[in-house]
């Protein structure tokens, strides 16, 4: 696992982590958003020529983290499986033999927007499904980042990316956290999601991953 970068939020200490991903400390929670298991498959079933092998990136990276990792839970934040067609047998079946690794291992999804087309995931994989908000602690989990009347949201579904401008015209467009007064953003964590640019201003931070590490944008 790479070095995490610790923040304040809501009162909380967050971790950041170069894998995309969120760890709470007082929770032992591990937070995901935008895995989007089985879209090469979904989108292979239409015929496209995409990359093979996304599902087992994104499972190796998840592994490292709960090997590494002191988790008593694992939230995603929506979007766990794409589509209907990420219900390819090569696809839940390496979704099995890993919650097998883990049985033990609460995990929740709170459903998204790709969740409702996809349906749950198999019962099987024992994976709690529960609507959005899910609130705990100062922060109400969701995967649409809809402010909440009274908690800080976590949220995904934007995928946010950031765009680095250097002399003349070079530029590196790089995954993000994005940090708000009332709402704040986790990357897509699936490693074949896509992005969408979010900008900088006064009233927000923003963490760029790069080099296997954070940088903050100043």
């Amino acid at each position: 696992m790479s070095t995490p970068y610790p923040i304040k939020l809501a009162g909380e200490e967050l971790w950041l982590l170069p894998e995309k991903a969120i760890y709470w400390p007082e929770q032992e929670a591990l937070l995901i958003a935008d895995v989007h298991f089985g879209k090469a498959a979904a989108y292979r079933s239409l015929g496209q020529p995409v990359p093979q092998g996304t599902t087992a990136s994104n499972i190796a990276v998840l592994n490292t983290l709960l090997s590494t990792l002191p988790c008593r839970q694992l939230i995603f934040l929506g979007d766990f499986l794409h589509g209907p067609g990420s219900h390819a047998k090569a696809t839940l079946a390496a979704l099995a033999e890993w919650r097998e690794q883990h049985r033990d291992l609460p995990m929740t999804l709170i459903r998204g927007n790709h969740d409702k087309r996809a349906g749950d995931p198999p019962a099987s994989l024992n994976i709690r499904v529960v609507p959005e908000p899910l609130l705990l602690g100062p922060f109400a989990l969701q995967h649409e980042p809809d402010p909440h009347p009274s908690r800080h949201v976590l949220a995904g579904h934007v995928h946010p990316v950031y765009r680095l401008h250097g002399r003349g015209r070079q530029s590196l467009r790089l995954a993000c956290f994005k940090f708000g007064g009332e709402i704040s953003l986790l990357p897509a964590f699936g490693a074949f999601t896509g992005g969408y640019q979010v900008e900088r201003d006064e009233s927000c931070r923003i963490f760029v991953i790069g080099d296997n590490e954070i940088w903050p944008v100043s």
